[in-house]
């Protein structure tokens, strides 16, 4: 049997466990990232990820401090407009919100990228590091804590012995259930179609757009090209079944009468993945030798670019505790370092979690008084500013502060 000693072993190779990787490797521990899949990092490749990532500014500034941001910058488009139109009234007349980075003396609220590149970039400087390596395909078959660290067992008959295991395992995790923490899931009946739009009548000017009608938001995102999007559609699982037997043409034309023709006439470019949305919260984020990150720790609804800005915000603590335990000699996966780890993040990720499950609840509205309702509380947020202000900084998420 082959024996391999690390810092740290991360579960899970997705962007997530990717992203750990980098930032736990620059600030100087020895990292290997294990996943039973090798990352798709061409965008035409089979089994692709098509559904991209809008990293929010605190995330950006994480990224930087682990020398990842260069190689991500070239291929983002800025989003300097969060705009949200409410589409429900039954006239066609639009109310629409739009939230200014510069109000909040910020460049840009998010940077989107494609999910695959974001894997190929990261993989890419992952490689340039001696202090990190990725074994895929590499399954954890098994986690035995101890005292003096923990024994975890791989494919391929190999044995890892590290002080700290981060479960970055998903929204399944086995690690969090073989841990015996418990996970609350809840579902909305819906489900998000993920696609590439062309609109070649307008371009995006890199405003990001949530059109609100019933059944759930239909987001456009920018991409670098000015008359691309990515969209995520999100409506109830039968909706999104019907819409699937579409053929490209006519599922353009259903695509640009929900987007309410906000960017002209859409024409499907790429994609079509269906994900299904739930939501669903860690009882803590702690466990004997273990760390709960990303989608093993919480999974909310595509709103609001929350999800991997929530896990970075986790990385982000983390991250900080454990270089501090470090630098004083300490145990790095000592239970007081841990549990101040869940302490931490409990309360942002309840709230954000709350938070995107009461707009996704008022997005799915369907009767009429309900519409009126959100349309009012649109126009409330938006044109009392200081509310404005407070609802921009609080979407950008733990960290963030105003440019001076």
């Amino acid at each position: 049997m082959e024996r391999i000693d690390t810092d740290i072993l991360i579960a899970g190779g997705g962007i997530a466990g990717l992203l750990a990787s980098a930032v736990l490797a620059e600030i100087g521990f020895d990292v290997i990232c294990a996943d039973p899949v090798p990352p798709v990092t061409d965008g035409a490749a089979a089994g692709a990820d098509t559904r991209s990532t809008a990293f929010l500014m605190p995330s950006v500034q994480l990224l930087e401090r682990a020398g990842l941001w260069p190689r991500l910058a070239a291929h983002a488009a800025p989003l300097r407009i969060m705009r949200i139109v409410d589409a429900s009234a039954a006239e066609g007349a639009l109310e629409t919100a739009d939230f200014v980075s510069d109000d909040i003396n910020q460049p840009a609220f998010a940077y989107n990228l494609p999910n695959w590149l974001i894997r190929r970039e990261v993989l890419a400087h992952l490689q340039t590091r001696a202090n990190a390596q990725l074994l895929a395909p590499c399954r954890v078959e098994g986690m035995l804590a101890r005292s003096s660290g923990a024994i975890v067992t791989l494919s391929g008959n190999r044995q890892l012995r590290a002080p700290l295991v981060i479960a970055a395992d998903g929204r399944n995790s086995p690690l969090r259930k073989a841990a015996g923490i418990a996970a609350k899931k809840w579902s909305y009946g819906q489900k998000a179609l993920v696609f590439v739009v062309q609109h070649p009548d307008m371009p995006h000017e890199n405003v990001s757009t949530e059109v609100h009608k019933s059944g759930g938001p239909f987001t456009l995102v920018p991409l670098p090209d000015a008359h691309q999007s990515a969209v995520v559609w999100m409506a109830t699982g039968p909706e999104i079944a019907a819409l699937n037997t579409l053929d490209d043409a006519a599922f353009g034309q259903a695509a640009t009468a929900r987007s309410a023709h906000v960017l002209g006439a859409l024409t499907l470019v790429a994609g079509r993945a269906t994900w299904p949305i739930i939501a669903q919260q860690a009882a803590r984020l702690d466990g004997p030798r273990l760390a709960l990150l990303a989608e093993a720790a919480h999974v909310i609804p595509p709103i609001g670019a929350q999800g991997l800005n929530m896990s970075l915000a986790d990385l982000a603590a983390l991250a900080g505790l454990l270089a501090e335990a470090r630098n004083a000699g300490q145990d790095i996966g000592a239970p007081a370092l841990l549990a101040r780890y869940s302490r931490a993040r409990m309360p942002d990720m309840a709230a954000r979690i709350a938070g995107v499950d009461a707009l996704n609840r008022a997005s799915m509205a369907s009767a009429a008084p309900l519409h009126d309702l959100r349309r009012q509380g649109l126009k409330l947020l938006h044109g009392v500013e200081p509310l404005r202000k407070a609802a921009m900084m609080a979407g950008l998420g733990a960290g963030a502060k105003p440019a001076p």
